[in-house]
């Protein structure tokens, strides 16, 4: 017993450490004007979604069965004694530990969107949609899919986010990039490659905790999805270098960083549930699929500045749909098999629920914007962004002016 909280603290830290990893990877890829506009939204979730999680958010997502979303049974913990807080008589690990574990998944969900509307729009408009999306996306689809919510009855499977992060965050982006139009200076080069490997590093290190973490306890299956994680980043991310390399004639390393980051998000729905060999393919088909979706974003003229819905929506779209054709119950037995064990209701219910959420996601994105733009302007003004939201909304510059 004692075993398994160790590892779950150490999986809670490690998710944890993905939302700075997050920062470092956009940071890197913005423009030097733009540093710190991106780092602050993605770090602002530390605070606000842990707040919103111990008041509202675990309740909501965990709290009751069936239907859409739960109930307030659970709100501040207050009907937990410490007693039950800390008990591990109903599993393995303590409640007080679950919900600093989902809290950590709720921390970067909606940090994952900031990628896309990168110097666009005002830090105040952020921080309505930060609580706002989670309230009316995040913790439904958790609800949903993970807390005995009508997809979860309906035998939907999403091991560790394909759907209830990856899939709602990309295509929510993409209603962002949609409602908030283009950058002026869409030609703005990353301001520090090697920000972005650090990034990378962090999120690929915290991913294990991710994916390995949502067994909830150690045994062959975490040991599983830790070794599927890392085949299936290590496979899309030289896929991807492949494919980039035979277009460009050149080897691009953030091209690789990138792969890397898709093959996480697809195989992040799977990685418990399906073999080694299906890692492998998932790892593939998540840096073809992905890269072609971000070369379809350009052909669109989508301003995904940071490659969210190719990535991220893409990415988790393909997983979940992967997944319902890879997966294996002799894998996992608490799973199903899939369509190639001849399993096509299992495949369809896969198809039809991330079609859903990432539908339900783009179009209440895009509805929310529009009613906070009456109360406040997301947009930012021409003149904020020719400056750089750095120095225009924070009065802050990442480098002083004899650095870059």
């Amino acid at each position: 017993m004692e075993g398994h909280i160790g590892f779950m603290l150490v999986a809670t830290s490690l998710v944890m450490l993905m939302t700075p990893g997050l920062a470092f990877f956009y940071g890197g890829l913005a423009g030097k004007r733009n540093i710190l506009g991106i780092m602050i939204q993605t770090f602002v979730s530390l605070g606000i979604t842990t707040i919103l999680w111990w008041a509202i958010g675990y309740s909501l997502s965990f709290s009751g069965s069936g239907g859409v979303i739960g109930n307030f049974d659970a709100a501040f913990l207050a009907n937990f004694t410490l007693d039950e807080l800390y008990s591990t008589a109903d599993g393995n690990i303590p409640p007080l530990l679950f919900f600093a574990y989902q809290m950590m998944f709720a921390i970067i969900t909606p940090a994952l969107i900031t990628g896309a509307f990168v110097n666009r729009i005002t830090f105040k408009s952020y921080l309505i949609f930060l609580i706002f999306w989670q309230i009316f996306v995040y913790y439904p689809f958790v609800h949903m899919v993970w807390g005995g919510g009508i997809l979860q009855e309906w035998g939907v499977l999403d091991f560790a986010g394909g759907i209830v992060v990856h899939a709602t965050a990309g295509f929510a982006a993409l209603a962002s990039v949609i409602y908030v139009g283009s950058r002026r200076d869409k030609a703005s080069p990353p301001n520090s490659i090697p920000l972005v490997a650090i990034g990378t590093g962090l999120l690929w290190f915290g991913w294990y905790g991710f994916n390995a973490g949502s067994e909830l306890l150690v045994d062959s299956v975490t040991v599983q999805a830790f070794v599927n994680t890392d085949i299936a980043a290590s496979f899309a991310a030289i896929t991807w270098l492949v494919i980039e390399w035979s277009r460009d004639r050149k080897p691009r390393f953030v091209g690789l960083l990138t792969g890397s980051i898709a093959g996480l998000a697809t195989i992040t729905p799977a990685a418990g549930f399906v073999p080694l060999w299906a890692a492998a393919v998932i790892g593939i088909s998540a840096g073809a699929v992905c890269y072609l979706a971000v070369q379809l974003k350009n052909k669109l003229g989508w301003d995904d500045a940071l490659d969210v819905w190719g990535v991220h929506g893409v990415g988790g779209m393909l997983g979940t749909i992967l997944l319902g054709v890879f997966a294996s119950s002799a894998v996992n037995s608490n799973g199903v098999d899939g369509l190639i064990y001849g399993n096509g209701d299992f495949f369809g219910k896969q198809v039809v629920a991330v079609i859903c959420a990432s539908a339900y996601a783009f179009i209440f994105t895009y509805i929310m914007l529009v009613i906070i733009n009456y109360f406040t302007r997301v947009k930012v003004p021409v003149e904020h962004e020719d400056l750089g939201l750095d120095e225009a909304l924070h009065g802050e510059r990442a480098y002083d002016d004899g650095a870059l």
